[in-house]
């Protein structure tokens, strides 16, 4: 494995590497047979969505060691509403901070960090996320982790970041995790 580039993509260069991104996401996740064709598509739903929201920025990781054209990693994310709609479902109260944060339009969320198996554990996630926030101007990022994913939590938690709560988005059971991070102002 070579060395690790990393560039930024506009929402319009995004949207015209979706399929590669989406092939990105196939292989990281690395779903049950038969799943692969209906995570990928609801991937694709989600990512045409979010590259139209304002402020939408991602990073992507490239391993340039010759052998193909494939991205490493990639992480994206979004400025949050500044109405605090992000939060319905939050079990308990959202802290006071939390809440002035969001309607200063200081809360950015990483909605999408995902590496392929073969290039974990080279650091590659957390520069990702470190990249991904050197251009913006918030003071707050949250990450949003479904509960069964354990593994994503323990890594949240090792790059610093804290459990603000749960999120309870509707009717149907999912539980979210809240995992938040400040950011110097």
């Amino acid at each position: 494995m070579g060395e690790v580039f990393f560039r930024r993509l506009s929402r319009w260069q995004a949207d015209s590497d979706r399929e590669e991104l989406a092939d990105l996401h196939v292989a990281a996740y690395e779903e049950p047979a038969g799943e692969e064709y209906r995570n990928r598509e609801r991937f694709l739903a989600r990512l045409a969505e979010d590259v139209q929201r304002p402020g939408f920025d991602m990073v992507v990781a490239d391993d340039q060691d010759g052998d193909d054209d494939e991205p490493a990693g990639v992480a994206y994310g979004y400025p949050l509403h500044r109405d605090g709609s992000w939060w319905r479902g939050f079990v308990g109260a959202v802290p006071d901070e939390v809440e002035e944060l969001t309607a200063s339009g200081k809360v950015f969320a990483i909605t999408e960090l995902m590496v392929l198996p073969e290039h974990r554990r080279r650091g590659i996630a957390g520069r990702l996320q470190e990249r991904l926030l050197s251009a913006g101007d918030a003071e707050l990022v949250v990450v949003l982790l479904d509960s069964a994913n354990t593994g994503a939590r323990a890594a949240f938690r090792a790059w610093g970041w804290d459990e603000l709560g749960e999120l309870r988005p509707g009717a149907g059971g999912l539980v979210l995790q809240v995992l938040t991070r400040a950011l110097p102002g």
